[in-house]
């Protein structure tokens, strides 16, 4: 292997959300690198689904049910990769979960789903981390945000509250343990090709077909369309990877261009 595609030879990763969507790709990008990865999601027939699948690529992948909410389930998680592998030198926190709503009509039940998986769990989880990147002499944590902490959709109340959280809090991360050879950094999609996505676009298609409202989400990227998993991968594996070794506390977007448009176009020439 050349020195990239096995950057990650030795190392030891934990990723949640990692059976669906970006996190399912991140568990098998890093895996591909040479990562022992033990990931987690919150449903068992597809942990089992992504585990059987990259294990028959000859990828070194441990599935578990775990719930990003339940600090107790999030240290195992930490404690069976530190057992099974000796220690830990990447976290990427990949689960979360869209809902809709304005701060008027979003109840306090779908607030506390919200923050506690997309947030919370990004915090449990880094919680029971930290120590264990330590003991390595330092490590990697990639966390996943979204566009939505820069530039709000409608009626996203909460969502986007705790995206920009997750910004925060790695940056608050890549301070405090800057000196433990600890690096934070976040990475902020834009649209991506996933089930959450399918997900949505069927509440909002209308008449439409499931496809179409996925292009026309596309279409307002200047790149003309959504990102695929694997290309948000590439660049969490390469914030989690020795290439960017002076990079830490930073927001990296990876939305096709979307943010860099002023809606206020020129007309025509």
């Amino acid at each position: 292997m050349n020195e990239v595609t096995n950057e990650f030879g030795g190392k030891v990763a934990v990723v949640t959300g990692g059976s669906l969507g970006i996190g399912r790709a991140v568990v098998e990008r890093l895996a591909s690198g040479g990562a022992a990865v033990v990931y987690c999601g919150l449903d068992e027939e597809s942990v089992a689904a992504t585990e059987t699948e990259l294990r028959a690529k000859e990828l070194d992948v441990t599935g578990v049910a775990a719930d990003v909410t339940d600090a107790g389930e999030m240290r195992g998680l930490i404690r069976l990769a530190v057992e099974m592998h000796g220690g830990l030198d990447v976290l990427a926190t990949c689960a979360g979960i869209q809902r809709y709503g304005t701060v008027e009509d979003t109840t306090e039940e779908l607030w506390d789903e919200v923050l506690d998986v997309n947030l919370k769990g990004v915090f449990l989880t880094c919680k029971a981390a930290v120590p264990e990147l330590r003991r390595r002499g330092g490590g990697t944590i990639v966390t996943m945000s979204s566009v939505q902490a820069f530039a709000s959709q409608d009626r996203v109340a909460a969502y986007t509250a705790s995206k920009s959280a997750i910004n925060g809090l790695t940056r608050a991360m890549a301070l405090d343990h800057a000196a433990d050879g600890i690096r934070a950094n976040v990475v902020c999609p834009g649209s991506v090709d996933t089930p959450m996505l399918r997900w949505a676009a069927d509440l909002f298609r209308g008449d439409t077909s499931q496809e179409d409202q996925v292009a026309e989400w596309g279409r307002a990227h200047p790149l003309g369309r959504v990102a695929r998993a694997e290309e948000v991968a590439e660049v969490v594996a390469f914030l989690a990877g020795p290439r960017s070794s002076f990079i830490t506390g930073a927001e990296h977007r990876v939305d096709g261009g979307l943010l860099a448009r002023n809606p206020a176009a020129l007309p025509e020439a």
